[in-house]
């Protein structure tokens, strides 16, 4: 096989020397120059590297997909070195000090900040659509007294899409949309259902007249009042989590629901997908095992000693350290304040004082900064969903709700690239080759 040195790659277009890759292959010597676009190469380009003909070229082997992009995207921006985190390009702190939950979400599927019309028509046409068909009630009550809230909200969601079978028109624009607004219209009445469910409470409808975050509240709490009004700062600091929540580039379960819908089922069960990802205890359930780390603190004398433990591979420190970010997580900065609102409401919470001074000890010792091990999302949250006497439980649920416009924003884009297949990982074989079948007389 002759040496490519021309540049031309799959992307099309003849690349720059500058914008190269040499590549030499010690088995043959030959050499091959891959173009480098955006600071990345397209793995299919090594396919060209082969002993010989027959071969089937090189391939990548990134499990967890540590440094391999499955996708181009617009939507999220993470420098996590920098501890930077954007949405459409505006900085979190911005859109979660001035804008709402809905404002965001509107961002993220449309690509640009609404207008005031355009807002008022959006949360218009997300609030009318947050009752669920009866048969979904009826669908949620079959489940045992105590099943997890998680999967209730995994199955109903699913669900859905038997309810909304023009659904599987995904390339139809208008009715896409009226999936996208259902999603976000119902996702916090099916979460709220099944919080009731695991109480054995009745179900409450939603009240169009409150806020999105307000009208959550009012259906997980309102008892007998003939109207539940939620404490504005609660209100606030639930919309604030929501929008945190809202979206983070190519996780675990965004990357699930990108993979299923690949496949172009309906946005129902692909959200699904997302939730059931989510529902794992490595993803969702980060904010739970924070408070499990603190309740076994105890008190904030016992701090040095659970640190050292740390430091000698005793004890494992929660909530700290990311995935992307190598710096403080700007959520985290942001969760901090709004528990500190919530707790001004609900009272104060000793596991507070014991979190702020783990992080205070943790940030002034050379052994975690090292490490480049600071407070993530989960070191806070799952304060402040305790606070409001969310059981750990609900915790996902409460993820899921914010994540579901994100979920959305990521399938819409994935349905609109024309470079998207359906989502096929290759593998690498390592089991036996060529057996003979045996007889079962002959088996040992």
């Amino acid at each position: 096989m002759s040496t490519d040195t021309t540049g031309q790659g799959d992307a099309g277009g003849v690349a720059q020397a500058s914008n190269t890759l040499t590549i030499t292959d010690n088995r043959t010597g030959r050499q091959y120059e891959v173009p480098i676009e955006d600071e990345t190469i397209r793995s299919i380009d090594l396919r060209r590297i082969k002993v010989n003909d027959d071969d089937f070229g090189l391939m990548t082997y990134d499990p967890a997909f540590m440094n391999t992009a499955s996708c181009r995207s617009s939507i999220t921006y993470i420098d996590g070195d920098k501890g930077i985190l954007e949405y459409r390009g505006y900085p979190i702190e911005q859109l979660a000090e001035r804008s709402s939950y809905l404002e965001v979400a509107y961002l993220l599927i449309h690509g640009e900040l609404p207008t005031q019309p355009q807002l008022d028509t959006w949360t218009h046409e997300v609030t009318i659509h947050t009752f669920v068909h009866e048969n979904v009630k009826e669908f949620m009550q079959g489940f045992r007294y105590d099943a997890h809230p998680m999967g209730m909200l995994l199955a109903s969601v699913g669900a859905l899409s038997t309810f909304y079978p023009e659904a599987t028109q995904i390339k139809d624009v208008d009715l896409r949309y009226q999936q996208i607004v259902r999603l976000i219209a119902k996702m916090p009445t099916l979460a709220a259902f099944a919080y009731r469910h695991n109480r054995g409470m009745p179900y409450v409808y939603p009240d169009n007249d409150l806020s999105y975050a307000g009208n959550f509240l009012s259906m997980v709490y309102k008892i007998a009042e003939l109207k539940y009004q939620p404490d504005p700062r609660i209100e606030k600091a639930l919309d604030v989590l929501f929008i945190l929540h809202a979206d983070h580039e190519q996780n675990c379960s965004t990357s699930a629901v990108r993979s299923v819908g690949s496949s172009q089922v309906d946005p129902y069960s692909s959200v699904a997908a997302g939730i059931g990802a989510l529902y794992g205890p490595l993803h969702g359930g980060a904010n739970e095992a924070v408070l499990r780390m603190l309740r076994r603190i105890r008190t904030t004398d016992n701090i040095p000693a659970f640190v050292e433990g740390v430091k000698k591979g005793e004890e494992r420190l929660m909530g700290f350290g990311h995935r992307v970010y190598k710096n403080y997580d700007p959520r985290a900065k942001i969760i901090k304040r709004a528990a500190q609102d919530v707790f001004e409401v609900t009272g104060t919470n000793p596991l507070l004082d014991i979190a702020m001074e783990l992080e205070r000890i943790a940030l002034e010792d050379e052994y975690f900064v090292s490490r480049k091990l600071y407070p993530n999302v989960d070191f806070y949250s799952g304060l402040i969903y305790e606070a409001l006497g969310m059981p750990v439980e609900m915790f996902p649920v409460l993820f899921a709700i914010g994540r579901t416009s994100g979920w959305i924003a990521q399938w819409l884009e994935m349905i609109d690239d024309k470079e998207q297949k359906i989502a096929r990982p290759r593998q690498i074989y390592t089991g036996g080759r060529e057996r003979d079948y045996v007889p079962m007389a002959q088996r040992s």
